[in-house]
């Protein structure tokens, strides 16, 4: 009876070869029911056509021409900052681009900061001292339950709410912080400090790269020969900058009338920002550590406890480093929730992709072409940040299965 049952069932569940054989091109390309499949493919087409005609008519009414050949022609707006050189009268291609670089430095800026903030309060989270254990409670739980465009609004509103140039806080020598934004020291532009730092974190690059090859090859590299190599990599272009007699200076800045100059300038608009991401995605992340912290088994903290090591070195060297194959995969989603959040940055008057899409449209009147560029843009940083996060996810497994 039971095989009687079985055969019935698998006769229901085989699909119809008698007109299509799983051998069949029809089969291997559609399944089941490949007209219908078929038709209502075309339909959709027909839909599709009829929809995009019906646009052209009504753009052309209005003068306008589908494409984007307004990319060629001359943005007559400014950019209040951006990475790239961008002046008001370059395209509109221009624009956007100095929008999209906006747009990828305040994103990789707060993927970072909002990373190295995650994993601390989520360690802190477990603290054996009740303060700090409650307080990170307390800072999770207001940020994953208020909306990020208030806490935008927030920071932005503090910002600016700073002191003017002339009694700006000073928190650290050389730093100055008031409603003009953040001023931090940077390299001279006409001196060679910017081109020593280049060469110096090459040397750190490639300090890291040879002693993670002879790691793989040969096991861990003698730490006193890691540490001299990074030193030399640090010291050494300093060095022969300075026996060539190239000149080694930092840009400070200063306050220079109503206004601060030199240094590294943050506007309030890219610091609210940049806050406001990293915050908000930290407290996410922060679980996502304190989950992945206790998901290491009791073992593992009695066997190194057992060894001698103190508390924040079981931390350390050993519950983190196995946390953290936990929380990689994890981590793909807080970045890529970041990266598209960033696109809020329209309401605090930031100009990032966003902001400079919308006003082409506005300009040019080309709004379903800035939509789809729109789209196509965060599209393609959302698949950029899964491309790195699984590259990272890979190398943790591979060095778990050795």
């Amino acid at each position: 009876m039971t095989d009687v049952v079985a055969e019935s069932m698998g006769a229901l569940a085989r699909p119809d070869r008698k007109r299509f054989g799983r051998g069949h091109v029809a089969f291997r390309w559609f399944g089941e029911r490949p007209a219908l499949q078929i038709a209502v493919f075309l339909g959709l087409i027909l839909i599709g056509g009829g929809l995009w005609t019906t646009l052209a008519a009504n753009l052309a009414r209005l003068g306008l021409t589908p494409g984007f050949g307004f990319l060629t022609r001359a943005a007559n707006f400014e950019i209040g900052e951006s990475p790239i050189s961008y002046a008001a009268g370059d395209s509109y291609g221009r624009a956007i681009l100095a929008g999209l670089a906006n747009t990828i430095e305040v994103s990789a800026l707060g993927c970072v900061l909002a990373t190295v903030l995650g994993v601390g309060v989520g360690v802190a989270r477990l603290s054996s001292n009740p303060l700090l254990a409650r307080t990170s409670l307390i800072y999770v739980e207001v940020l994953r339950n208020t909306p990020l465009l208030l806490q935008l609004f927030f920071w932005n509103a503090s910002l600016h709410a700073l002191p003017g140039p002339r009694q700006a806080f000073v928190p650290l020598p050389g730093v100055l912080l008031s409603n003009r934004g953040l001023f931090l020291p940077w390299f001279a532009e006409d001196g060679s400090s910017a081109w020593v730092a280049c060469a110096s974190l090459a040397g750190l690059a490639v300090v890291a790269g040879g002693s993670a090859v002879f790691r793989l090859k040969h096991g861990p590299a003698p730490r006193f020969v890691v540490y001299v190599g990074g030193i030399a990599a640090l010291l050494l272009p300093s060095a022969i900058a300075w026996g060539m007699g190239a000149p080694l200076a930092l840009d400070l800045p200063r306050l220079a009338g109503f206004n601060i100059r030199g240094g590294l300038s943050m506007s309030p608009e890219f610091a609210a920002l940049l806050i406001g991401l990293a915050v908000n995605a930290s407290a996410s992340i922060a679980e996502t550590v304190r989950g992945a912290i206790l998901a290491i088994p009791k073992g593992q903290w009695e066997a190194a406890g057992a060894l001698g090591l103190r508390p924040m070195l079981v931390m350390r060297l050993v519950v983190l480093p196995q946390a953290l194959r936990i929380v990689v995969p994890v981590l793909a989603s807080s970045w890529l929730s970041l990266t598209k959040n960033s696109s809020l940055a329209v309401a605090i008057g930031f100009p990032d992709v966003v902001s400079i899409l919308n006003t082409a449209a506005n300009v040019t009147g080309q709004a379903l072409e800035t939509i789809v560029l729109m789209m196509a843009i965060y599209l393609a940083l959302s698949l950029a940040v899964s491309l790195a996060s699984n590259a990272w996810n890979r190398r943790f497994e591979a060095r778990s299965h050795r």
